[in-house]
């Protein structure tokens, strides 16, 4: 066999791979001996079928099976023979011979880009320390009582709080405007639900008033038709209702499961959620630092194949979030419904290049998998069960669970690797301020 392998772009290769007239005679001349044995043909017992029968009945076919067999074996001993690392299936055509007899063929790839990584002590990450105190309990608790809040109808005028039912007609310049219309529609006041200057006209009223108001829409308003205008608005109030919440006792407790230990208990399992979702959202501040820093100290080149891998997956997440369903064709057509493929571009680019970052981290550093912290991973995503202890040794006994869940470990381990080895310092932070959108 033999090889040749130019560079045709910075990771693109074009590899010709010669095979000899002699190993190809060979292998159709064994195949054909093989399909003798077992071939069936009127007026020859099996197995007694001359040579010469066999090859005119099945020479062209055998021939072409060697050849394709031939081909993709001998494409994967040369990418062995010649050290290259493929990231995609190749394009491969076969081509004239250079003596004529023997069999040719060019094969097109990417490779993996070689490089090594520098300014990996020079990545800075400040790491936000999250003071929980009684206070951001407490207010956790009222989101809790808010959660199981009913509304009491009230024989007075509407204020910030309370749940106003009305229906309601806009128009503009005297024609009804789409979407403003509605009947006994729940509107909580100050929650900010409807435009302000719609808030606003329902203050004050009370049940079985009618009243009349202009509405200012934004400039930004999303129905372009109505941006910046005004629309008179009439309406008529069913009922005036306000908030009842639940008394902060063992009663509140057992609407959310706590059947032992009473509002204390619930108070417990509040901070220990406060705790882990603080933790977790540290985790990913710290993970986006690290991965900028290296990102920016390590401009590398990605294969074209792995990108268009990316965009594509990106397309796919994005359309099953829409509720688009998928077929059997290309997504970045303009008749279709789902996101253009291209808006997937930079983002595909940025990922990629990360994977290929922190898994030279991973060789480079020769980290392998913790076993203690994956199970710990498992632990934290299961303490939200009722059975916790019975989820997690589903997930632990479950090879495809723990195969998606291992890499997302071990490319933590690679960032504290990167942590350790930079500069990291500690900023103090509040919960609430931390916990905003």
């Amino acid at each position: 066999m033999n090889v040749t392998v130019e560079s045709t772009g910075t990771l693109e290769r074009r590899m010709r791979v010669e095979l000899p007239a002699e190993r190809i005679e060979k292998e159709v001349e064994n195949r054909l001996k093989s399909v003798g044995r077992t071939a069936k043909i009127k007026g020859f017992r099996p197995g007694k079928i001359p040579e010469k029968v066999v090859r005119q009945r099945y020479g062209t076919q055998v021939r072409q099976e060697v050849l394709t067999d031939l081909m993709g074996q001998s494409y994967r001993d040369a990418v062995a023979q010649e050290n290259l690392n493929p990231v995609a299936r190749p394009r491969i055509e076969p081509v004239a011979s250079k003596d004529g007899k023997g069999f040719a063929f060019v094969a097109t790839f990417e490779v993996l880009p070689e490089f090594k990584l520098k300014g990996l002590d020079k990545i800075k990450v400040t790491r936000p320390e999250v003071e929980i105190t009684d206070a951001d309990c407490d207010d956790m608790l009222e989101n809790l009582r808010q959660q199981k809040a009913t509304w009491k109808a009230v024989d007075r005028k509407s204020k910030e709080g309370d749940r106003i039912i009305v229906d309601f007609d806009g128009k503009l310049k005297g024609e009804a405007v789409k979407g403003g219309k509605g009947q006994n529609v729940p509107v909580v006041l100050g929650q900010g639900q409807m435009l302000p200057d719609f808030e606003k006209g329902l203050t004050g009223l009370a049940a079985g008033d009618e009243s009349t108001f202009k509405v200012k829409f934004p400039k930004d308003y999303h129905a372009e038709d109505l941006a910046s205008k005004k629309v008179d608005f009439s309406v008529k109030v069913h009922t005036v209702e306000e908030q009842v919440l639940p008394p902060l006792d063992d009663s509140l407790a057992e609407q959310y499961g706590v059947t032992e230990g009473g509002i204390e208990q619930l108070r417990k399992d509040v901070l220990s959620n406060m705790e882990r979702e603080a933790r977790q959202k540290v985790i990913v501040k710290v993970k986006d630092q690290a991965m900028k820093a290296l990102l920016d100290l390590n401009p590398i080149e990605v294969p074209q194949a792995l990108k268009e891998q990316e965009m594509h997956t990106l397309q796919h997440q994005a359309m099953r979030q829409m509720g688009i369903e998928e077929h059997d064709h290309d997504h970045d057509h303009d008749n279709c419904n789902a996101p253009p493929l291209a808006d997937f571009a930079e983002t595909a680019e940025k990922r990629v290049r990360l994977g290929l970052l922190v898994s030279q981290v991973i060789a480079d550093q020769q980290i392998v998998i913790d076993t203690e912290r994956v199970r710990q991973r498992i632990e934290d995503i299961c303490s939200g069960y009722e059975n916790p202890e019975e989820m997690i040794a589903t997930y632990m006994g479950n090879r495809q669970i723990m195969a998606s869940i291992e890499p997302m470990v071990l490319e933590e381990q690679a960032i504290d690797w990167l942590i350790q080895n930079g500069q990291e310092k500690v900023s103090k932070v509040s919960f609430k301020e931390f916990m905003k959108p």
